[in-house]
């Protein structure tokens, strides 16, 4: 069975936050690969201020081509309507019933995983991995994982992660901004970028 790491996102655009963060799961728990999956119609965001998903697929690849452990899949570029993590695992466990996969989320997501469409479909389809700032309060944390486990019968685990503050927003500012986004994005991501001026107005 192969054990994969899944890492969701608009990914508008990814940054090396997202890298950094895929890379210490996969080598924390061992896992085969890391897919990286650029959401399609996110229920959750403004969708006006996101680029294409051809354009952010397109960057995700040039992000990632170095790391022979990710890839990227369009399965939720595909899909039309709005993207549900519940369906995008019942997809995958469909197309690769001989894998276990790992759900990367950042930590806080767990105080609010019980609002997201059929959330004891995602506990049960994948181990949830809950990404922990410096900061956090652990105890808090572990309450609430402990609440959701014994709720859903779910597999919640604690990656501890550098803390990079990057962010998508912070890199679009940039752009529009004039400022260099040098080192925060991969070099290959940063020339699309520049070249093709996206996020400057």
């Amino acid at each position: 069975m192969k054990h994969i790491g899944i890492l969701g996102g608009t990914f508008n655009p990814i940054h090396n936050g997202h890298l950094i963060l895929a890379e210490t799961a996969r080598a924390q728990f061992n896992l085969d690969e890391i897919w990286f999956i650029p959401s399609g119609c996110s229920y959750m965001k403004d969708t006006s201020k996101i680029l294409p998903g051809n354009v952010r697929m397109e960057m995700t690849r040039l992000a990632i081509r170095e790391n022979p452990h990710f890839k990227v899949s369009d399965v939720e570029l595909k899909r039309e309507g709005n993207t549900y993590t519940c369906e995008t695992l019942s997809q995958l466990h469909e197309m690769y019933p001989d894998t276990c996969f790992y759900f990367i989320v950042g930590a806080d997501t767990l105080y609010n995983m019980e609002n997201w469409k059929n959330p004891e479909q995602i506990f049960s389809q994948a181990v949830i991995l809950a990404a922990v700032r410096d900061d956090a309060d652990m105890q808090d944390l572990q309450k609430q994982a402990a609440y959701l486990q014994q709720k859903s019968g779910g597999d919640i685990r604690f990656l501890h992660s550098l803390q990079i503050g990057i962010s998508s927003t912070l890199i679009r500012e940039n752009c529009k901004n004039g400022i260099s986004n040098r080192y925060l994005i991969p070099e290959s991501v940063r020339t699309l970028l520049e070249t093709r001026g996206y996020y400057k107005e």
